[in-house]
């Protein structure tokens, strides 16, 4: 969707005082190195598995 070049430029140029928040799964060692919060999320419990419901568009894909 973006480059890393443009987020990393993003996160370069927004304000002091404006906190972005970036997700989603393997952030670039770059982004990592920059970031003030590095926060890796672990699945404890999905209701796939517990009711079998299945992915929705606009929530998982």
């Amino acid at each position: 969707m973006v480059s890393l070049d443009e987020v990393l430029n993003l996160i370069k140029l927004k304000p002091e005082k404006t906190e972005l928040i970036l997700t989603g799964r393997y952030a670039h060692k770059e982004i990592i190195d920059i970031a003030d919060l590095v926060t890796e999320m672990k699945e404890i419990k999905h209701y796939y598995y517990m009711k079998g419901v299945m992915a929705r568009k606009g929530i998982k894909y």
